[in-house]
Protein backbone atom coordinates (compact mmCIF):
# COMPACT_ATOMS: atom_id res chain seq x y z
CA UNK A 1 0.00 0.00 0.00
CA UNK A 2 1.19 3.63 -0.67
CA UNK A 3 -0.53 6.18 1.14
CA UNK A 4 -0.89 10.00 -0.46
CA UNK A 5 0.16 12.91 1.73
CA UNK A 6 -0.53 15.59 -0.17
CA UNK A 7 -2.86 15.78 -3.70
CA UNK A 8 -2.77 19.01 -5.86
CA UNK A 9 -5.31 19.22 -8.90
CA UNK A 10 -4.06 21.54 -11.51
CA UNK A 11 -4.61 22.84 -14.84
CA UNK A 12 -8.41 23.29 -14.39
CA UNK A 13 -8.77 20.14 -12.61
CA UNK A 14 -7.39 18.09 -15.88
CA UNK A 15 -3.68 16.86 -14.09
CA UNK A 16 -3.42 15.96 -10.49
CA UNK A 17 -0.42 15.54 -8.55
CA UNK A 18 0.22 13.08 -5.46
CA UNK A 19 2.66 12.69 -3.00
CA UNK A 20 3.10 9.44 -1.95
CA UNK A 21 4.72 7.64 1.02
CA UNK A 22 7.32 5.43 -0.46
CA UNK A 23 10.68 5.63 1.17
CA UNK A 24 12.48 2.96 -0.68
CA UNK A 25 11.88 4.11 -3.36
CA UNK A 26 12.47 7.61 -2.52
CA UNK A 27 15.99 6.63 -1.40
CA UNK A 28 16.73 4.60 -4.60
CA UNK A 29 15.23 6.64 -7.57
CA UNK A 30 17.72 9.01 -9.65
CA UNK A 31 16.24 11.15 -12.70
CA UNK A 32 14.14 9.60 -15.99
CA UNK A 33 12.99 6.52 -13.76
CA UNK A 34 9.18 5.78 -13.17
CA UNK A 35 6.97 3.72 -11.11
CA UNK A 36 3.78 1.81 -12.33
CA UNK A 37 0.69 2.50 -9.95
CA UNK A 38 -2.65 0.69 -9.57
CA UNK A 39 -5.76 2.23 -7.24
CA UNK A 40 -7.27 -0.81 -6.84
CA UNK A 41 -6.66 -4.65 -7.03
CA UNK A 42 -8.93 -4.97 -9.89
CA UNK A 43 -7.52 -1.67 -11.73
CA UNK A 44 -4.88 -1.74 -14.20
CA UNK A 45 -1.66 -0.87 -13.99
CA UNK A 46 -0.37 2.73 -14.67
CA UNK A 47 3.35 3.80 -15.23
CA UNK A 48 4.23 7.14 -14.03
CA UNK A 49 7.89 9.36 -14.22
CA UNK A 50 8.37 10.93 -10.63
CA UNK A 51 8.06 14.14 -11.34
CA UNK A 52 10.15 14.24 -7.87
CA UNK A 53 11.57 12.41 -4.76
CA UNK A 54 12.13 13.56 -1.48
CA UNK A 55 14.44 10.67 0.68
CA UNK A 56 14.03 12.30 4.00
CA UNK A 57 10.22 12.51 3.90
CA UNK A 58 10.71 9.07 1.83
CA UNK A 59 8.27 10.30 -0.28
CA UNK A 60 7.93 10.48 -4.18
CA UNK A 61 5.97 12.86 -6.33
CA UNK A 62 3.51 11.91 -9.48
CA UNK A 63 1.84 14.39 -11.72
CA UNK A 64 -0.87 12.55 -14.40
CA UNK A 65 -4.07 13.74 -16.47
CA UNK A 66 -6.84 12.45 -16.51
CA UNK A 67 -7.96 10.85 -20.00
CA UNK A 68 -9.68 7.53 -19.22
CA UNK A 69 -11.08 5.72 -16.68
CA UNK A 70 -8.01 4.57 -14.87
CA UNK A 71 -6.79 7.70 -14.23
CA UNK A 72 -10.32 9.20 -13.15
CA UNK A 73 -10.31 6.09 -11.03
CA UNK A 74 -7.11 7.83 -9.33
CA UNK A 75 -8.20 10.95 -9.25
CA UNK A 76 -10.83 9.89 -6.88
CA UNK A 77 -8.15 9.11 -4.11
CA UNK A 78 -7.75 11.18 -1.31
CA UNK A 79 -5.03 12.39 0.89
CA UNK A 80 -4.79 9.47 3.32
CA UNK A 81 -6.06 6.73 0.88
CA UNK A 82 -3.56 4.48 -0.35
CA UNK A 83 -2.89 3.03 -4.28
CA UNK A 84 -3.27 -0.57 -4.07
CA UNK A 85 0.25 -1.46 -5.23
CA UNK A 86 3.09 0.45 -6.51
CA UNK A 87 6.56 -0.37 -7.57
CA UNK A 88 9.77 0.64 -8.72
CA UNK A 89 12.11 2.39 -9.48
CA UNK A 90 12.05 1.16 -12.80
CA UNK A 91 13.55 2.25 -16.61
CA UNK A 92 17.29 3.18 -17.01
CA UNK A 93 17.95 6.42 -15.35
CA UNK A 94 19.05 9.90 -17.13
CA UNK A 95 22.86 9.88 -17.94
CA UNK A 96 23.96 13.29 -16.09
CA UNK A 97 27.12 14.94 -16.26
CA UNK A 98 28.88 18.60 -17.20
CA UNK A 99 28.43 19.04 -20.99
CA UNK A 100 28.18 22.85 -20.85
CA UNK A 101 25.01 24.23 -22.66
CA UNK A 102 21.89 22.39 -22.43
CA UNK A 103 18.39 22.83 -23.69
CA UNK A 104 15.45 21.27 -21.85
CA UNK A 105 12.06 21.42 -23.68
CA UNK A 106 8.77 20.31 -22.25
CA UNK A 107 5.28 20.30 -22.59
CA UNK A 108 1.89 19.42 -21.11
CA UNK A 109 2.59 16.51 -18.09
CA UNK A 110 5.83 15.84 -19.70
CA UNK A 111 7.14 18.84 -18.07
CA UNK A 112 6.81 16.86 -14.90
CA UNK A 113 9.12 14.19 -16.08
CA UNK A 114 11.62 16.77 -17.92
CA UNK A 115 11.73 18.07 -13.74
CA UNK A 116 14.39 16.20 -11.92
CA UNK A 117 16.18 15.50 -15.30
CA UNK A 118 16.26 19.46 -15.61
CA UNK A 119 17.42 20.20 -11.98
CA UNK A 120 20.08 17.45 -12.53
CA UNK A 121 21.96 18.89 -14.98
CA UNK A 122 21.87 22.08 -13.57
CA UNK A 123 23.32 20.47 -10.18
CA UNK A 124 25.74 19.14 -12.74
CA UNK A 125 27.02 22.54 -13.54
CA UNK A 126 25.40 22.30 -17.16
CA UNK A 127 23.93 26.26 -18.16
CA UNK A 128 20.14 24.99 -18.78
CA UNK A 129 17.40 26.89 -20.68
CA UNK A 130 14.40 25.72 -20.34
CA UNK A 131 11.50 26.47 -22.67
CA UNK A 132 8.07 25.01 -21.43
CA UNK A 133 4.96 25.44 -23.90
CA UNK A 134 1.09 24.52 -23.32
CA UNK A 135 -2.01 25.92 -25.20
CA UNK A 136 -2.84 28.42 -22.73
CA UNK A 137 -0.91 29.57 -19.86
CA UNK A 138 -3.51 28.14 -17.39
CA UNK A 139 -2.81 25.01 -18.46
CA UNK A 140 0.76 25.05 -17.89
CA UNK A 141 2.62 23.07 -14.64
CA UNK A 142 5.31 23.16 -12.26
CA UNK A 143 6.70 26.63 -13.64
CA UNK A 144 8.36 27.89 -10.36
CA UNK A 145 10.03 24.59 -9.77
CA UNK A 146 11.26 24.78 -13.25
CA UNK A 147 12.17 28.40 -13.69
CA UNK A 148 14.31 27.56 -10.48
CA UNK A 149 15.75 24.59 -12.08
CA UNK A 150 17.04 26.89 -15.19
CA UNK A 151 19.55 29.18 -16.02
CA UNK A 152 17.57 30.40 -18.95
CA UNK A 153 13.90 30.00 -18.67
CA UNK A 154 11.17 30.35 -21.87
CA UNK A 155 7.13 29.79 -21.99
CA UNK A 156 5.65 29.20 -25.26
CA UNK A 157 1.69 29.30 -25.39
CA UNK A 158 -0.40 28.14 -28.34
CA UNK A 159 -2.96 30.76 -27.94
CA UNK A 160 -0.50 33.86 -26.62
CA UNK A 161 -1.74 34.05 -23.17
CA UNK A 162 1.79 34.03 -21.23
CA UNK A 163 5.30 34.40 -23.06
CA UNK A 164 6.12 33.72 -27.04
CA UNK A 165 3.00 33.28 -28.70
CA UNK A 166 3.27 29.99 -30.71
CA UNK A 167 5.62 26.59 -30.53
CA UNK A 168 8.51 25.74 -28.13
CA UNK A 169 9.90 24.62 -31.46
CA UNK A 170 10.22 28.28 -32.61
CA UNK A 171 11.78 29.33 -29.16
CA UNK A 172 13.99 26.05 -30.04
CA UNK A 173 15.36 27.30 -32.94
CA UNK A 174 16.36 30.74 -32.21
CA UNK A 175 18.32 28.84 -29.27
CA UNK A 176 20.21 26.78 -31.38
CA UNK A 177 21.18 29.37 -33.57
CA UNK A 178 22.74 31.45 -31.08
CA UNK A 179 24.45 29.09 -28.58
CA UNK A 180 26.64 26.22 -29.10
CA UNK A 181 24.16 23.36 -27.68
CA UNK A 182 25.65 20.34 -26.10
CA UNK A 183 22.72 18.56 -26.09
CA UNK A 184 18.76 18.77 -26.08
CA UNK A 185 16.27 16.80 -23.78
CA UNK A 186 12.46 16.99 -25.05
CA UNK A 187 10.10 15.72 -23.25
CA UNK A 188 5.95 15.99 -24.04
CA UNK A 189 3.42 15.23 -26.55
CA UNK A 190 4.84 12.74 -29.39
CA UNK A 191 4.16 15.49 -31.90
CA UNK A 192 6.53 18.08 -29.77
CA UNK A 193 9.02 15.46 -29.67
CA UNK A 194 8.97 14.29 -33.36
CA UNK A 195 9.67 18.19 -34.46
CA UNK A 196 12.20 19.25 -31.49
CA UNK A 197 14.01 15.56 -32.97
CA UNK A 198 13.81 16.91 -36.65
CA UNK A 199 15.38 21.08 -35.92
CA UNK A 200 18.26 19.08 -33.67
CA UNK A 201 18.92 16.63 -36.15
CA UNK A 202 19.38 19.13 -38.96
CA UNK A 203 21.65 21.29 -36.39
CA UNK A 204 23.45 18.44 -35.26
CA UNK A 205 23.14 18.28 -32.02
CA UNK A 206 22.11 14.95 -29.61
CA UNK A 207 18.60 14.90 -28.27
CA UNK A 208 16.85 13.03 -26.18
CA UNK A 209 13.62 11.87 -25.47
CA UNK A 210 11.27 9.86 -22.75
CA UNK A 211 8.88 7.70 -24.60
CA UNK A 212 5.60 6.53 -22.94
CA UNK A 213 3.98 3.66 -25.30
CA UNK A 214 1.56 1.09 -23.99
CA UNK A 215 2.92 -0.70 -20.82
CA UNK A 216 1.83 -3.57 -18.66
CA UNK A 217 4.39 -5.53 -16.78
CA UNK A 218 7.74 -2.94 -16.74
CA UNK A 219 9.93 -5.00 -16.58
CA UNK A 220 10.20 -6.52 -20.47
CA UNK A 221 8.50 -9.34 -20.45
CA UNK A 222 4.90 -8.43 -22.10
CA UNK A 223 6.54 -6.89 -25.26
CA UNK A 224 3.53 -4.12 -25.18
CA UNK A 225 5.95 -1.25 -24.86
CA UNK A 226 7.96 -2.12 -27.81
CA UNK A 227 9.26 0.65 -29.74
CA UNK A 228 11.77 1.35 -32.87
CA UNK A 229 14.77 2.87 -32.24
CA UNK A 230 17.29 2.90 -35.00
CA UNK A 231 15.53 0.05 -36.99
CA UNK A 232 15.79 -2.21 -33.83
CA UNK A 233 12.69 -3.20 -31.41
CA UNK A 234 13.42 -1.85 -28.10
CA UNK A 235 11.56 -2.16 -25.02
CA UNK A 236 10.88 0.95 -23.02
CA UNK A 237 10.37 -0.63 -20.08
CA UNK A 238 13.68 -1.78 -19.73
CA UNK A 239 15.63 -0.26 -22.92
CA UNK A 240 14.67 3.13 -21.94
CA UNK A 241 12.13 5.13 -21.10
CA UNK A 242 14.76 7.72 -22.84
CA UNK A 243 16.32 7.07 -26.62
CA UNK A 244 17.98 9.21 -29.25
CA UNK A 245 15.35 10.79 -30.78
CA UNK A 246 16.99 11.42 -33.75
CA UNK A 247 16.55 7.36 -33.99
CA UNK A 248 12.62 7.58 -33.14
CA UNK A 249 9.77 5.82 -35.31
CA UNK A 250 7.54 8.93 -33.64
CA UNK A 251 5.05 8.05 -36.31
CA UNK A 252 5.18 4.01 -35.59
CA UNK A 253 4.72 5.28 -31.93
CA UNK A 254 1.63 7.47 -32.32
CA UNK A 255 0.01 5.02 -34.20
CA UNK A 256 0.58 2.02 -31.56
CA UNK A 257 -0.71 4.42 -28.71
CA UNK A 258 -3.80 5.03 -30.89
CA UNK A 259 -4.23 1.37 -31.03
CA UNK A 260 -7.07 1.08 -28.13
CA UNK A 261 -8.58 4.75 -28.45
CA UNK A 262 -11.86 3.35 -29.10
CA UNK A 263 -11.71 0.46 -26.20
CA UNK A 264 -10.80 3.14 -23.90
CA UNK A 265 -13.74 5.38 -24.85
CA UNK A 266 -16.05 2.50 -24.38
CA UNK A 267 -14.26 2.15 -21.06
CA UNK A 268 -14.94 5.50 -19.94
CA UNK A 269 -18.38 5.84 -21.14
CA UNK A 270 -19.25 2.66 -19.15
CA UNK A 271 -17.77 4.08 -15.72
CA UNK A 272 -19.04 7.26 -16.20
CA UNK A 273 -22.63 5.76 -16.49
CA UNK A 274 -22.34 3.55 -13.75
CA UNK A 275 -21.40 6.75 -11.48
CA UNK A 276 -24.51 8.53 -13.36
CA UNK A 277 -26.76 5.79 -11.78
Amino acid sequence: MAKIVYREEMAQGTIILNEIEAPRISRKAKPGQFVILQAKETGERIPLTMADTDPEKGTITIIYMVVGKSTAVFKELAVGDEYYALIGPLGAPTHVENMGKVICVGGGTGIAVLHPITRALKEAGNEVTTILGSRSYDLLIMEEKMRAASDHFHICTDDGSKGHHGFVTDVLKEALAKDDIAMVVAIGPIPMMKFCSLITKEAGVKTLVSLNPIMVDGTGMCGCCRVTVGGETKFACVDGPEFDAHKVDFDELAKRLASYLDDEKSSMDAYNNCKVQ
